[in-house]
């Protein structure tokens, strides 16, 4: 095989950490992490597997304990009894060390999975919640993987299956340690690789057959209606599909541009580079190749066929010749006239010429790595295969059906992700077929696209399936822009995260309970998750109210204060709580001290590193953010050259200082000017910058001042010693809820003499209880009178 197709491989493990007898096999990987074999054989397996490439890791500390009936493997961590006979749940388990109670702290062979889920191979045709396969992450604190059925890596690069009859679990006990247990599966299995920047800004995508000069069309639309994405995606119609000669049947599968559509390919696609974007070409690879493709002749001739006779080529990923055929002769020639990567859609289930190799696995292996050539950043966009496909972003969770229920679902299936290590979900946002028009969930399911690891709009082949936001009426439209112009601005934090996940093993959206694992009540908000190392959202996912007009979401928040970047809602956590939005936005808080870099509004090029950044500081406690930006080159975070901006807030001075930007030059400009924003104060405060006054702006519950300055020298805005976030405007606030809200108007007047009664916020709820104000609204009242 090509150098392309082989991985840096150690599997194997160890010598001092195997302890083993004629069939069995346990090796110690961790404190935390045990592999567990049956050979009944007694051949046990050291290649690599599409889960673990890497078992020889640091001999951590244990203790084996054995006898004549039984052996014992005790670590800090974990304690593992075995009866040195078929593996049975009576004679092999593995106990979660430490303070946890529960009898899901005991694994034992052969139990159902009591882990808290990992993800799914795809959702489509999902109409809400769907069984989840297992990660590795258990509230028990004990839960096994079982690697028995994946195939095999071999060293020159090619694959092998299992030997049948052997088992192989790797059981992960490491209690409520969490980022823990995510660190071993990526010691084991191979980090996230770290992403191109663009792919973080707005893709484009729609089932719809296009021209050229349509997508130009719409591009300048977009243009002006200043929307900037930063990938184009061309589904499946970018190829000859009506044209294909009906004795070669469907068009499903094509790698010949529809010139009818397209007539000069690499024209378009220089142009779509020029306007800033990336571009993707959907691919259904199952049909292999028919005589009528560009490429039939240079195939058949790479594969030893006479291309005179038109012999259909099958589809065989399994087969090297195939295989190196497939992307030498296929995907490299309109990779040379502009495609920057593919869109593996592969719907034909797990099975191949060789039992065991399921073709989406190897699909989107060795399209990774070879999309990794020639020192470019490696990148594909595919379905979940299994434990391990973290390695190869991005992951595209199918053909989504519209309603509310899929939205329902899809934070805690895109944060649940994170328990097997898998990142980089995309999902089509907004719905990809079926349902009924239904302007509220679109707007707030791109809402929710904002707030998830890659924002892809989508939608089926239906005239009237439109995501162009100037197809909605102005209330939807005006969210869907905000949310769009708002995802570019972001994405100097999600670089960061980006860099994050890859270097420290921290997915960018986590559930709650990885924040709080000893809080129950982290555990009871499935829709809510971390974003990052700064936030946490909570996202709207069901109707707004009749009565108040609004959406609502239950969010835990964790103890301190956390202060909404868009309301300026500044809040007391240790609590769960009922947050309401009106339709514009949904919730996202900033931690106390936490320090959220954006694109200023104007930088609307996701593919640059921006020359003027909004830096918003939530105050109340000490803060510490490292910016990271990179200039696009290098394939791992040893080979990316990168530049660290270090902002530090001051609680006790009131003082945001930007360090200077430490890393080679030109990745970043010379001069940058800096918008500091500060949540939760009124807008009469002072503002000084390295000493100095200078303007402020303000609105409600935030002030802002601007200052440029070289990225070689440091950069301070101070607000004032010490100061104390709250929310601004509270009565304001209650008076515009009670205005809005859809309620009797004598109903109404009395409620408001309550909310203005010189009591403490407990007693005013109580009898705005016992006046039997519907719940939504009282609810709602409630977030605005126990808001800090």
């Amino acid at each position: 095989m090509d150098d392309r197709f082989r991985i840096p491989l150690s599997p194997v493990g160890h010598p001092e950490a195997v302890v083993q007898g004629d069939r069995w096999r346990f090796t110690v990987l961790t404190e935390a992490l045990v592999r567990i074999e049956w050979a009944p054989d007694g051949v046990f397996e050291d290649r690599a597997s599409t889960f673990a490439l890497h078992r020889d890791l640091p001999l951590p500390a244990f203790d084996v304990v054995e006898s004549d009936a039984v052996v014992e493997v005790l670590t800090e961590k974990l304690h593992l009894t075995y009866d040195r006979g078929p593996f049975t749940p009576a004679g092999l388990s593995v106990q979660a060390r430490g303070a946890l109670t529960s009898w899901h702290s005991l694994w034992r062979y052969g139990d159902a999975a009591h882990d808290l889920g990992g993800t799914a191979r795809t959702l489509d045709m999902a109409d809400g919640r769907i069984p989840l396969e297992p990660g590795v992450i258990a509230r028990g604190g004990v839960t096994a993987l079982d690697d028995s059925t994946s195939f095999l890596f071999t060293e020159d690069g090619r694959v092998a299956p299992r030997p049948a009859g052997h088992l192989d679990l790797y059981v992960f006990a490491s209690g409520h340690d969490y980022a823990g247990a995510l660190r071993a599966l990526y010691a084991v299995s191979g980090p996230q690789p770290v992403l191109p920047r663009w792919t973080l800004g707005n893709w484009w995508s729609r089932y719809r057959r296009y021209s050229a000069d349509e997508y130009r069309e719409l591009l300048d639309r977009f243009e002006r209606e200043r929307i900037r994405f930063s990938v184009a995606v061309l589904d499946m119609d970018w190829h000859r599909v009506e044209s294909v000669p009906p004795q070669f049947g469907s068009g499903w599968t094509g790698y010949s541009w529809e010139r009818e559509l397209f007539p000069d390919p690499a024209a378009f696609l220089a142009e779509l580079h020029d306007r800033g974007l990336r571009v993707t070409l959907n691919v259904h690879p199952a049909d292999g190749v028919r005589a009528f493709e560009d490429a039939y002749p240079d195939m058949a001739d790479a594969l030893g066929r006479d291309p005179e006779r038109g012999l259909p080529i099958a589809f065989d990923i399994t087969d090297p010749a195939f295989l190196e055929a497939y992307f030498d002769v296929l995907h490299h020639r309109l990779e040379d006239e502009g495609v920057d990567f593919w869109w593996i859609d592969w719907q034909q289930g797990p099975f191949s010429r060789i039992p065991g190799i399921d073709p989406l696995w190897m699909l989107n292996h060795y399209h990774f790595l070879d999309s990794g050539r020639g020192d470019r950043r490696p990148l594909t966009f595919s379905r979940y295969a299994g434990p391990g496909s973290h390695r190869y972003p991005v992951g595209f969770s199918g053909d989504t059906i519209i309603s509310w229920a899929s939205l329902d679902f899809q934070p805690e299936f895109t944060a649940t992700a994170s328990n097997i290590g898998y990142g980089w979900w995309s999902h089509d946002v907004g719905g990809h077929l079926w349902g009924v028009r239904d302007d509220e969930l679109t707007a707030r399911w791109v809402q929710l696209g904002v707030w998830s690891p890659i924002l892809r709009l989508h939608s089926s082949n239906n005239p009237f399936l439109a995501k162009e936001p100037w197809m909605f009426p102005e209330e939807t439209r005006a969210a869907i822009d905000d949310a769009l112009r708002f995802r570019v601005r972001l994405v100097p934090y999600l670089h960061t995260m980006n860099h994050r996940a890859a270097v420290d093993g921290v997915p960018l959206v986590l559930p709650m309970y990885h924040l709080a694992p000893d809080e129950p009540a982290a555990y009871e908000v499935p829709n809510e998750f971390g974003f990052g190392s700064e936030l946490v959202v909570a996202p709207i996912t069901t109707p707004r109210d009749p009565v108040t007009l609004l959406g609502s979401a239950t969010a835990w928040l964790p103890p301190g204060l956390w202060t909404d970047i868009t309301t300026g809602l500044v809040l007391e956590g240790g609590r769960t709580v009922r947050l309401h939005r009106d339709g514009g936005s949904v919730p996202a808080l900033l931690k106390a001290g936490g320090i959220l870099p954006l694109a200023a509004e104007h930088e609307t090029d996701a593919t640059r590193n921006p020359g003027h950044l909004e830096v918003i500081v939530a105050p109340g406690a000490d803060g510490d953010f490292v910016l990271v930006e990179d200039d696009d080159t290098g394939t791992t975070p040893e080979t990316i050259p990168t530049v660290r901006t270090r902002m530090r807030w001051e609680q006790a001075t009131g003082t945001l200082t930007i360090e200077a930007a430490d890393g080679p030059s030109g990745i970043v400009p010379e001069t940058r000017t800096w918008t500091v924003t500060v949540l939760g104060l009124e807008p009469d405060a002072a503002i000084t910058a390295d000493g100095h006054a200078v303007p402020v702006t303000a609105t409600s519950g935030r002030v802002s001042a601007t200052v440029t300055a070289d990225t070689a020298g440091a950069a301070s805005v101070t607000v004032g010693a010490d100061p104390r976030p709250h929310t601004v405007d509270v009565q304001a606030r209650l008076f515009g809820l009670l205005n809005a809200a859809q309620y009797p108007y004598e109903a109404k007047a009395a409620v408001w003499r309550t909310i203005g009664a010189d009591r403490n916020a407990a007693d005013r709820l109580v009898e705005l209880q016992a006046m039997a104000v519907p719940t939504p609204l009282l609810e709602a009242i409630g977030e605005l009178l126990t808001a800090r």
